[in-house]
């Protein structure tokens, strides 16, 4: 009869950063694989960047021509905030993306009775286009204000890894709507293009060429041109002609009128729509989706650090990745974007699926994004890809992420009922109060929140559709109210709390110290 394994044999010992990444944060691969991984980050950062405008700008009255601009200019910024981030902010790998946060307040501005009873569509497009710029611009000043204050790596105090775990975990599982429901739009492109991403990223993950893991490392361009080949083939042969508009609109690769509409070269600048306007009701509404984007950044950037096998990176590295992103706010506001920017969930799973967490090669991705989105033509081939197909990678992405929230998990106590009171509390509601809300709105076509104050309304509604700023509430909330002085060990915080500061652990000055010996100037608490 075997003998019993013993207690070491069978444990597995907290890991305070990922083993098994080929490149982390500041090791690089060849020039050659990091442009090519550079541009993986860039076709992958396309879906948002293309969803959003295609979605609000039909409903400002805009055309092709409007939607192309805005495509373009939201890729420009996207590009201009992931360098920003990259070299003074967290200084983390990550993709800086338009946000669907911003949904809500940008609808509910759209709707606005006065711009609404504008004829002329162009110049509704327009005046709405200004009403959003001035909400952005103001409403950006609250990160600006919480992140260079450093109130937010204050705030960051009364986290946990306990109540960090939903947090982060709901930053992909929140996003589940646009897995596969979006799929299912177009299941003879979606599903094969789910299949073949898994199978060239884990099952022929061992497949080498030259020393180089190239199936496992390049899986989604590899699978991402096989399938819009075969889309592209499907779309020539007649396969969705008589179909219904839906199936086109999401089968099809010629349905977007991106490449048609799009000029050979333009260079998106500041205030380029005219003068923004501003309005208070407007901005108070938008400032919610400023909040909302705060909170879910700050699980993204935990999840990254992860995946780029870094330390959790210290509260005032945080904060000030925080500030910098209120700066990208307030650039989208300048340029108009049509929403505001946030980290990129699916780039941060990426680096998982990658296996390279390499900062260089986010920063190459962002030269991408302001190279194509000069180049019009170019940049609208890439941008006609059908969404479909996004979203099946999406599948994989957004879960490898959740399951990083949920490894935050290992540094606590799960033997104790008080966590696993508050992490199924927190997970359920995070995931349960917004569908209540998107439910309800579907069905009566506004938010629970529907009182003649449009602002609140839109506060309201826009804070409580986002799963991670729910769980953030719930969590943090029952986290520093529930036995808490006797539960420290119980929540992970002695092994937290040494990256809670910069010189509390040798290795956050590796990772996080600023460029150009800026640490001088801004010396770091």
């Amino acid at each position: 009869m075997a003998e019993a394994p013993k207690p070491e044999e069978i444990s597995h010992p907290p890991m305070d950063q990922l083993q098994g990444l080929e490149y982390c944060i500041d090791s690089n691969p060849s020039w050659g694989e990091a442009i090519a991984l550079g541009f993986q980050h860039y076709i992958l950062a396309l879906g948002t960047a293309v969803m959003i405008p295609s979605f609000l700008v039909p409903l400002m009255e805009g055309s092709d021509g409007d939607k192309v601009r805005v495509v373009q200019t939201l890729l420009f910024v996207q590009g201009i905030n992931t360098l920003l981030q990259t070299l003074f902010g967290t200084r983390l790998p990550a993709v800086i993306g338009g946000s669907y946060a911003f949904m809500v307040p940008v609808i509910s501005i759209i709707h606005d009775s006065s711009l609404r009873r504008i004829e002329d569509p162009h110049l509704r497009f327009l005046s709405t286009m200004r009403a959003v710029q001035g909400a952005l611009i103001v409403a950006s000043s609250i990160q600006i204000i919480l992140g260079y204050s450093q109130m937010w790596a204050i705030c960051s105090r009364f986290f946990s890894p306990l109540g960090m775990a939903p947090v982060i975990a709901l930053v992909g599982f929140g996003l589940f709507d646009r897995g596969f429901p979006v799929v299912g739009r177009c299941v003879e492109i979606g599903l094969p293009m789910f299949i073949l991403f898994i199978i060239f990223s884990q099952y022929l993950k061992n497949f080498q060429t030259k020393g180089l893991p190239i199936l496992e490392r390049f899986a989604l361009l590899i699978s991402v041109t096989v399938i819009w080949a075969y889309a592209h083939l499907l779309t020539a042969s007649g396969a969705y002609k008589h179909r219904p508009v839906l199936t086109e609109v999401n089968c099809r690769t010629d349905r977007a009128n991106l490449i048609s509409s799009a000029p050979w070269i333009k260079i998106p600048y500041p205030l380029q729509w005219g003068a923004p306007t501003f309005n208070a009701g407007h901005a108070f509404g938008m400032m919610a989706a400023v909040l909302v984007s705060l909170v879910e950044s700050t699980g993204a950037y935990k999840a990254a650090s992860r995946l780029a096998s870094a330390t959790p990176p210290p509260a005032h590295v945080l904060s000030r990745g925080i500030g910098w992103q209120g700066i990208g706010i307030l650039l989208s506001g300048m340029f108009g974007t049509l929403t505001g920017s946030t980290v990129s969930v699916e780039n941060i799973g990426l680096l998982g699926s990658t296996r390279v967490g390499s900062r260089r090669v986010v920063q190459i991705s962002a030269g991408f994004m302001i190279f194509f989105s000069m180049l019009g033509k170019f940049g609208a081939l890439f941008a006609s890809i059908p969404f479909t197909i996004f979203a099946a990678v999406y599948c994989v992405l957004f879960g490898l992420v959740a399951s990083v929230g949920l490894s935050f998990l290992q540094f606590t106590n799960m033997n104790s009922m008080r966590n696993l009171f508050i992490t199924g509390v927190s997970l359920f509601m995070g995931l349960s109060v917004p569908e209540y809300f998107r439910e309800y709105t579907a069905k009566a076509l506004h938010g629970p929140a529907h009182t003649s104050a449009g602002w609140f309304n839109d506060f309201l509604n826009t804070i409580f559709f986002s799963s991670p700023t729910v769980a953030l509430i719930v969590a943090v909330f029952l986290d520093n109210t529930l036995d808490y002085k006797d539960s420290a060990r119980d929540r992970g915080m002695p092994w937290w709390a040494k990256f809670q500061t910069f010189k509390g652990d040798s290795r956050n000055e590796e990772f996080y110290t600023l460029p150009f010996n800026l640490n001088r100037f801004f010396p770091p608490s």
